[in-house]
């Protein structure tokens, strides 16, 4: 079996295919947030009203700090399983590296054998 199949095989794509469509529903959700622009407060407004209306806009930006948080929290769990598994590649190749060499090593002193006989 080939080695990228194997490195395939390594990565857990089921818990990465599971949690994308809810990274891609947040980011869709925080551009189209971000992406909303409030009308600007009127010079002549009652203070109160301003103030309620900043208000708003607070609990508005809150929201939206919450949604960028959950978000970042979501991509660095993914990095973190992708890290993981880049690791155990990474070992699993080291192994196989040195397997081969010692095969080939052995492969070699048969061969020599055979040939001195």
């Amino acid at each position: 079996m080939p080695a990228w199949i194997t490195a395939f095989k390594v990565v857990p794509w089921l818990d990465l295919m599971a949690a994308a469509p809810a990274v891609v529903q947040g980011a869709r959700r925080l551009w189209a947030t971000v992406r909303k622009q409030d009308a600007p407060v009127a010079e002549g407004q009652d203070p109160l009203a301003a103030q309620r209306a900043l208000e708003t806009q607070i609990a508005e930006l809150r929201q939206e700090l919450t949604a960028a948080s959950e978000l970042v929290t979501n991509l660095a769990e993914q990095n973190g399983r992708l890290v993981e598994a880049i690791a155990i590649l990474r070992m699993r190749t080291r192994v196989l590296l040195v397997f081969s060499a010692l095969l080939a090593a052995g492969l070699i002193g048969v061969a020599a054998l055979v040939l001195t006989r």
